[in-house]
């Protein structure tokens, strides 16, 4: 399938644009990720790391958080708390498969494609 195919699909899994925050540990796994949503539709803020995750709720707000699987287990854990408590309405979505708490408001296997990842994200973001 062409490249632009792809994209018109990828784009009609997604109701509407979403403001996305996006944190991972690794910058190759944040680039590719980032990139796919953003050619979804999405406007899309990187964060590198826990630091880089706080510093960016500071300075904005954001329909969803995502925090990918390569962010360790314990700021999986922890930074879902402080975007609530930053953003009382902002939606987290965490990439890691049975990872979920009462702060989080759905969890994926990040070993899903990136088409699954895309519709969850707007499953999430219907469901406002």
């Amino acid at each position: 399938m062409p490249a632009t195919g792809q994209k018109t699909a990828l784009q009609s899994t997604t109701a509407s644009s979403i403001k996305i925050l996006y944190g991972e540990s690794n910058e190759q796994t944040l680039s590719a990720q980032s990139a796919e949503m953003t050619n979804a539709g999405h406007h899309v803020t990187t964060a590198l790391d826990r630091k880089g995750v706080t510093e960016a709720l500071r300075r904005d707000t954001f329909e969803l958080v995502i925090l990918g699987a390569t962010l360790s287990k314990d700021d999986r854990h922890h930074l879902p708390y402080m975007v609530k408590k930053a953003h009382a309405g902002t939606k987290v979505l965490v990439m890691h498969a049975g990872t979920h708490h009462h702060e989080v408001d759905d969890a994926i296997d990040p070993s899903l494609s990136m088409h699954r990842i895309l519709e969850k994200i707007a499953t999430l973001h219907q469901s406002k």
